[in-house]
């Protein structure tokens, strides 16, 4: 998902009493390398020794509360994507999606399980596909906060995570928004200073969530990403949470490099 312009939403309100179950967090592998000019799957590229999408996976293993890691892969890549995240993962996980595969990851009770799920033809069909495998956990009141993050933006801090499932908690969904510099209309005006980018780990009330994506099925509807959906069949707002350029994604082959640079300076 490109970075977008919106505009940021102000700072959460005060937490109303919610009961806090579990999160689910879904990560999206299911791109290609077209752009990056790689002969593969850009998510699978190497990354300061791991695979880009295994940065991301184990940042939402390391979410507080993180019950379930659902990787969407492209049907044709499933084998493909287990045998490049098993090495990188916790060993001795166990996935109850139930024909989804499982790659592994978790280490004794409470761990999070890591399981795949076949992704579809759009963005927006792969994130229905893995809502769908987390329903009986969100109707039974097990998951409480789902998160959506591209496995193509591997620097996301567990922090990031963490602040965008508290602000869901507390206001119904959110997004990180990172300040939008040097952007030009096409009249080669500047845009007004208060936009921001969007960015991934989007999180949202897993609930209200599911039902938003099974109304946009029934219609028809595709959005851009998973706040696209929720803010047109939820009535709960989407906030910004603050974060910036290093959570970049990898679109580009100088992208690649630059990962790298920020990941020695940050010491992970």
């Amino acid at each position: 998902m490109p970075d977008q312009p919106t505009s940021p939403a102000p700072p959460p309100a005060e937490t109303p009493a919610h009961e806090t179950g579990s999160v689910s967090v879904v990560v999206l592998g299911a791109g290609s390398g077209s752009r990056v000019g790689a002969g593969v799957n850009k998510v699978l590229l190497p990354l300061a020794g791991r695979p880009v999408l295994a940065w991301s996976v184990l940042a939402a293993l390391r979410t507080p509360g993180a019950a379930r890691v659902l990787v969407v892969a492209h049907p044709d890549e499933l084998d493909e994507v287990a045998e490049a995240l098993a090495p990188h993962l916790p060993a001795d996980s166990a996935d109850s999606t139930g024909g989804t595969g499982n790659t592994g990851g978790g280490e004794g009770p409470g761990t999070p399980e890591v399981g795949l799920v076949a992704g579809g033809p759009t963005r927006h069909a792969s994130e229905s596909r893995a809502l769908r495998a987390l329903a009986a956990d969100v109707e039974a009141g097990r998951t409480d906060v789902a998160v959506v993050h591209d496995g193509a933006r591997p620097l996301a801090p567990v922090a990031l995570f963490t602040a965008v499932v508290e602000a869901a908690r507390a206001r119904g969904g959110a997004l990180p928004g990172a300040p939008m510099t040097g952007v030009l209309t096409r009249a080669l005006q500047p845009v007004p200073s208060a936009l921001v980018g969007v960015q991934t780990p989007q999180a949202f009330r897993a609930g209200p969530l599911l039902a938003a994506y099974r109304r946009a099925d029934d219609d028809g509807f595709e959005g851009t990403d998973t706040a696209a959906c929720f803010a047109r069949y939820a009535d709960l707002p989407v906030v910004a949470v603050a974060s910036g350029p290093a959570n970049l994604k990898v679109t580009w082959p100088e992208d690649l490099a630059l990962a790298e640079e920020l990941l020695g300076l940050s010491g992970r």
